[in-house]
């Protein structure tokens, strides 16, 4: 960071773009090559404030709420379009800001604009019920309403992505907010507020602050006029900032990463499993808080599945976003290989074999912050490497004998976000997946999921559900309207 008398306007507050009032930037770096993406004002807490003050003026006004759900819709439908046409501008921000492959940061994108989509089609049709109170001459009937200032903190590793999960569903019902992005990929959040201000959303709904999360994001989780916060993230903040919301009794939305189990039996379709494993634990460089880097397998089959999962990890070229032969890019920073560097070491340490990766990869990728495709094998449930979340491109292998074996394997984990089951026998496959305590599960496949259905974890990953109707509910109030048409005297306390 550094001060700047011409800090860029970067910030969004109550409709105008300004610089941080410090004057203080940062400077964006591509982790594949380190070179300068561009440069953001670096907001303060005080900035922060200001643009929930900004958001509490712009709900209290009614404006946006007070638009009929319809053309909530409309605006929503809008921002899908607006994704499609400037799609390589998108993609080509994101894919700059975290160093995934442009390939990847374009199917992102498709992804994004359906969630806008899907928020857009469905924000007029859950306007609340009648209930039946038994009497003729009551109207009780249940409405929805905005909850109101939604404080929103997303990740590095899908930052528009996770965005679109909170903003879209958030507009849909009516909500201001102000949200803060990663301090290390906020391009495409600004790409988004001026796709929003262009369309004209009312001054103070939306707001954007930029800056690391213990300056810039605290006062989401603890400002008395923020209603809910939404973060999105590792275990150890998600569990701040549920404390620190907890003395305002504030609604919480965590989705805190997974250790998910990817479990193949020995009837499964022998190609495909070792396909979707490399996809479940190497894609996006395992940086997906759904990746299958617990690989439990068969062991009648194990050591040929291995050694196939190995000799293809060796395969995959690494290299930056515009490098058309690399198959997965680098992680985010230096600081986060080093994490994950420790993370093997330790798992090693502990018992594990290292059959591949375990490195920063060759001399073509000492600029960037590159981890080569990795596999620990002779791995047990005591293990800090299958206990903990390493998020890279790691996979640790654990085997079984027996389907309830498997089930206990996949369920000793302290997380419960994501799992697959892999069988051609779907009495198998019935039986496992009722039975993974995981928010999603895959059945013969690894990773896709649709904004119409819930995504969220059990245990420690997280609170609540993104996506889908429940996605919805997460940003409204109900209430209940009871309504006598024939009011008359009680007669409970009589005249005396």
């Amino acid at each position: 960071m550094s001060d700047n008398a011409q800090a860029p306007a970067t910030l969004y507050i109550d409709g105008r773009w300004v610089p941080s009032s410090s004057g203080e930037t940062r400077t964006i770096v591509c982790p594949a090559d380190g070179t300068e993406v561009g440069v953001v004002s670096e907001a303060t807490a005080a900035d922060t404030e200001v643009a929930i003050a900004a958001a509490r003026r712009a709900f209290e006004r009614g404006e946006w709420a007070s638009t009929p759900a319809v053309e909530r819709g409309d605006l929503l439908l809008s921002v899908a379009d607006e994704l499609v046409r400037r799609k390589d501008e998108f993609a080509r921000a994101e894919a700059l800001d975290t160093g995934k492959r442009l390939v990847e940061a374009e199917g992102d994108m498709d992804d994004i604009a359906a969630c806008f989509r899907f928020y857009g089609k469905i924000a007029d049709q859950h306007p609340g019920r009648l209930v039946d109170a038994g009497d003729p001459s009551v109207i009780s009937k249940v409405v929805y309403e905005p909850i109101g200032v939604c404080g929103m903190i997303t990740p590095w590793n899908f930052p528009l992505l996770q965005a679109s999960w909170k903003i879209a569903p958030a507009l849909a019902c009516g909500n201001s907010f102000v949200i803060k992005p990663s301090e290390m990929t906020p391009h495409t959040t600004i790409l988004i507020l001026d796709v929003l201000d262009k369309l004209g959303l009312p001054a103070g709904v939306a707001n954007l602050v930029l800056g690391d999360g213990k300056t810039v994001g605290a006062p989401l989780s603890s400002h008395p006029d923020v209603d809910l916060v939404s973060f999105t993230g590792g275990l150890a903040t998600g569990r701040a900032i549920a404390a620190a919301a907890a003395p305002g009794i504030k609604k919480v939305a965590l989705e805190l990463g997974g250790k998910n189990p990817n479990v193949v039996f020995a009837d499964a379709d022998f190609e495909a499993a070792v396909d979707n494993a490399l996809n479940a634990g190497f894609l996006d460089s395992g940086l997906v808080c759904s990746a299958g880097t617990r690989l439990v397998i068969e062991e009648s089959i194990a050591e040929r599945f291995v050694d196939e999962l190995v000799s293809r990890a060796e395969g995959i070229v690494m290299g930056g976003p515009f490098d058309e032969k690399a198959e997965t890019g680098p992680l985010i920073s230096a600081a986060h290989r080093d994490k994950v560097t420790d993370y093997v070491e330790r798992g090693v340490s502990a018992g594990a074999t290292l059959r591949t990766g375990g490195n920063w990869g060759g001399p073509e990728h000492e600029k960037g912050f590159f981890y080569a495709p990795t596999v620990l094998v002779g791995c047990d449930r005591d293990n800090p490497a299958v206990i903990e979340e390493g998020f890279g491109p790691v996979i640790t292998v654990e085997t079984f004998s027996t389907e309830a074996e498997a089930i206990e394997i996949a369920n000793s984990t302290e997380y419960g976000l994501a799992g697959a089951v892999w069988t051609s026998d779907s009495g198998t496959a019935n039986r496992v997946s009722r039975a993974l305590r995981h928010g999603t599960i895959w059945i013969n496949d690894y990773h896709p999921y649709v904004p119409q259905a819930e995504w969220g974890g059990f245990k420690m990953s997280g609170i609540g559900r993104e996506l889908g109707p429940t996605g919805l509910e997460e940003y409204r109030e109900a209430k209940h309207i009871y309504e006598n048409t024939e009011p008359a005297v009680s007669g409970w306390f009589p005249k005396k």
